[in-house]
C-alpha cells in the first residue's frame, strides 16, 4: 500500500476474511461478523488474529454487545486510552467500513450530523433529494452501517443534541422535503469522548441516556503499558518504513516509567511523591515519543535507540505549560531521575535539552 495510514478494514483485510470464512455463529442483521468473531478480531486469538486492543476482554465484549442492541455506544476515557483506535476497529469488523466519521471540533456544524445542501443545485432547482448532501450519519442510517462520532464533547451542545432524534427514534427528519430517512437494520453509532481535555462541552442528560457508556481504563500495570507501546511502535515503524534500528526495551520501559510516575504523582516504588504536570502523558504520547526517537536513531544516529534520542520528545510531552511544567520537570529530574544510577545517561540527556 502507498497510503500513509490504511483504514482498518484495508490494513487487516486478511484477518477479517479469515474470521468471516470460519465464523459460523449467528450474526445480527447487517453485521459482517458475529459478535464473538468481532471480539476475537479486536483482542486476537494468539495465532492468526493479532490483538488490536490490549486490555480487559470483558470491556470489548460489553462494547460489542451494546452495538448488537438499539443503544448507541459511548467510549469514555482520558486521552490516549485507544478510544478512537477501538471505535475504528469495531466499525471495520461490524460493517466492513470505518470511514463514516464525524470529527467533533468546536467548529463542527449541525450539517455534519444531519445533512447539508449542494447550494448550486438548490438555487437552480429548489429543494430536492439530489440537492441534499447526506452526512456520514445519514449515510450510515440508509446503508445499515456503523457511524463514528469522534470527540463528541468537543462539539457545541446544540450540535450534540442533533443526535437525540437519531438515537431515540432511529429516524432523521428532512422537513424541507417533507420526508425522513429511517435507519436500516445494522445501523448504530459509536462515539468517543473524554472529560480531561480543554474545550469540553458536557453532554446533556437526555443525550447521555441514549448511550451505553463504556469507560476505557489506562493500562493497569507497567508491563501491560510497555507491551502496548512496543507493539504500536513496531507497527508504526513498519508502516512508515523507518530504517531498521535496535529498539532497546530498556528505553521503552524508561519512557513508560517516566510517564506513569508523573501521571500518578508517585514513583513506581511508592517512596517518593512527585508533582503531576498539566499534560495527560498518555500511552499514545509515549508511542509518539518513541517513534520520533527511532527516527532520530535511524537517520542521525548509529541505529541504536539511546536516551538522547527520546529525551527531547519526553521534555516536549511533559512541558505543556512553559512555567509551571518546567518547574515540575526540573524537580522530577533532580529528585527522582538523578538518584537512579542506571539512569545516568538519561539524566544527562534530559538536562541537555531542558
Amino acid at each position: 500500500m502507498t497510503v500513509l495510514r490504511p483504514h482498518a478494514e484495508d490494513q487487516y483485510a486478511e484477518e477479517l476474511a479469515i474470521l468471516a470464512k470460519t465464523d459460523e455463529r449467528p450474526r445480527p442483521p447487517g453485521w459482517k461478523l458475529s459478535p464473538w468473531a468481532v471480539t476475537t478480531y479486536i483482542v486476537g486469538d494468539g495465532d492468526q488474529i493479532t490483538p488490536k486492543y490490549i486490555g480487559p476482554r470483558r470491556i470489548v465484549e460489553v462494547a460489542v454487545a451494546t452495538l448488537a442492541t438499539d443503544r448507541a455506544l459511548l467510549l469514555l476515557g482520558v486521552p490516549g486510552t485507544a478510544k478512537t483506535w477501538l471505535s475504528e476497529h469495531l466499525a471495520a469488523a461490524v460493517s466492513g467500513d470505518s470511514t463514516l466519521l464525524v470529527q467533533g471540533t468546536a467548529g463542527t456544524a449541525e450539517e455534519a450530523v444531519r445533512y447539508g445542501w449542494n447550494y448550486a443545485r438548490l438555487l437552480a432547482e429548489g429543494p430536492s433529494r439530489e440537492a441534499l448532501t447526506p452526512s456520514p450519519i445519514m449515510r450510515a442510517m440508509a446503508e445499515g452501517r456503523l457511524a463514528r462520532v469522534e470527540e463528541l464533547t468537543r462539539m457545541p451542545s446544540d450540535v450534540q443534541d442533533a443526535l437525540i432524534t437519531v438515537l431515540s427514534e432511529k429516524t432523521m427528519p428532512v422537513p424541507e422535503l417533507a420526508t425522513e430517512v429511517q435507519a436500516t437494520r445494522g445501523f448504530n453509532v459509536i462515539a468517543t469522548a473524554n472529560d480531561r481535555d480543554r474545550g469540553v462541552n458536557e453532554l446533556s442528560s437526555a443525550l447521555r441516556r441514549r448511550f451505553n457508556t463504556v469507560v476505557l481504563p489506562v493500562p493497569a500495570s507497567e508491563d501491560e503499558e510497555v507491551d502496548i507501546v512496543s507493539r504500536r511502535v513496531a507497527q508504526l515503524g513498519r508502516s512508515l518504513e523507518l530504517p531498521e534500528t535496535t529498539t532497546a526495551m530498556e528505553e521503552i520501559r524508561r519512557v513508560v516509567t517516566v510517564f506513569r510516575e508523573l501521571r500518578s504523582g508517585t514513583t513506581s516504588d511508592g517512596r517518593t511523591t512527585v508533582k503531576s504536570p498539566s499534560g495527560t502523558l498518555s500511552t499514545a504520547e509515549a508511542i509518539s515519543v518513541l517513534t520520533s526517537g527511532i527516527a532520530l536513531a535511524a537517520h542521525f544516529g548509529d541505529g541504536v535507540l539511546r536516551p538522547g534520542d527520546v529525551a527531547a520528545g519526553i521534555v516536549g510531552a511533559v512541558i505543556q505549560d512553559p512555567v509551571s511544567d518546567r518547574v515540575i520537570w526540573g524537580e522530577y529530574l533532580e529528585t527522582v531521575v538523578r538518584e537512579r544510577p542506571e539512569w545516568r545517561d538519561f539524566y544527562r540527556a534530559c538536562r541537555d535539552v531542558s
